[in-house]
């Protein structure tokens, strides 16, 4: 399991409702991942958005990143947020639920009540690294050829 966690900034005069229309995925990943978008309390003009999500045994997960790519290139937010982006990516170690009224006992790390295996987290840590270095530069040389495009 991952999440990602992305902050933008709305330009002035810009909503919500504008970042939304903007930011609004057409193709989905084909694996599980819900977002969930949020507006700061104490600063209205900043957009959270938090995914999470998971790639199974046998899933590409570039396949993903180069969804990624290709929507916010044929679905640029420039228009709408200031170019600064704050970006936050991880893999779950640990699933909570605090909800029970009453005393609770500490428990082992776990996800979906299966203990955390720390070594595997180490090797997916190195792994996602790789691939979102891999989507940065894949996205960075599709902006740049875009942009030569667009001054021929």
């Amino acid at each position: 399991m991952f999440i990602s966690i992305l902050t933008r900034r709305l330009k002035k005069g810009k909503t919500y409702e504008d970042f939304r229309k903007a930011w609004y995925h057409t193709v989905g990943y084909g694996m599980p991942t819900k977002l969930y978008s949020a507006i700061n309390v104490f600063d209205p003009g900043e957009i959270i958005v938090v995914g999470l999500g998971e790639i199974k045994s046998g899933q590409d997960p570039m396949q993903m990143i180069q969804i990624e790519v290709k929507e916010r290139l044929e679905h640029p937010l420039e228009a709408v947020i200031e170019p600064e982006i704050g970006r936050t990516f991880g893999i779950v170690v640990s699933e909570d639920d605090f909800s029970p009224a009453g005393e609770m006992k500490s428990r082992p790390a776990s996800v979906r009540g299966k203990e955390t295996d720390f070594e595997e987290i180490a090797q997916g840590l190195k792994m996602a690294q790789k691939l979102f270095a891999l989507a940065a530069a894949e996205r960075d040389s599709a902006k740049k050829i875009r942009q030569g495009r667009k001054r021929q």
